[in-house]
């Protein structure tokens, strides 16, 4: 991603934690959705939601499908900055990649952002998990980043609030409130 191409604005994509805690300054923010990849829980947290011995559970970005989450837009003068707090929260184990995506936002406008896709390769990458042991690992993982159970019910109540529907998500926070 070239720093030296300047714009007025630059946008992130955030599908997680990003849009209930993005930790950066932006101009705007509105609800997206990202064609091409579906948000899941498909990452070993050994840092921010668990340990390597005491894996959490937190969201990547598959391929196919879309994803409904929220787009910052950051202005020009804060890029550098951003950019580099993205990338030191994100990429702790570098267990995901990042990319410039599609986003078309609420308004219809059709952008590029930011986001970060899992790296179906690398050691932490999850895959699908049955939802009994996504259950086994997201209520006995902490981080530094706190509970990975509060991670996965502030995401959905987060989407429940801009009305995004995530029906696994839905499902999962159910069951992890019992």
């Amino acid at each position: 991603m070239s720093e030296t191409n300047k714009q007025a604005s630059y946008w992130v994509f955030g599908y997680g934690s990003l849009i209930w805690n993005p930790g950066f300054s932006y101009i705007s923010s509105m609800k997206g959705q990202l064609l091409g990849a579906h948000r899941c829980l498909c990452i070993y947290s050994h840092h921010h939601r668990g340990t390597k011995d005491n894996p959490g559970l937190v969201f990547g970005l598959r391929q196919g499908g879309s994803c409904h989450g929220k787009a910052f837009q950051i202005a020009a003068k804060n890029w550098t900055e951003t950019l580099d707090y993205l990338r030191e929260r994100e990429q702790v184990s570098s267990v995901y990649k990042e990319a410039m995506r599609l986003v078309k936002l609420e308004n219809g406008e059709k952008i590029q952002a930011l986001t970060y896709l899992a790296d179906q390769n690398h050691i932490q990458y999850a895959g699908d998990l049955a939802i009994e042991e996504q259950l086994r690992l997201i209520k006995s993982a902490k981080g530094i980043g706190g509970d990975n159970i509060e991670y996965v019910q502030n995401t959905a109540s987060h989407l429940k609030q801009m009305n995004i529907t995530d029906k696994k998500l839905e499902q999962l926070a159910v069951l992890l409130s019992k």
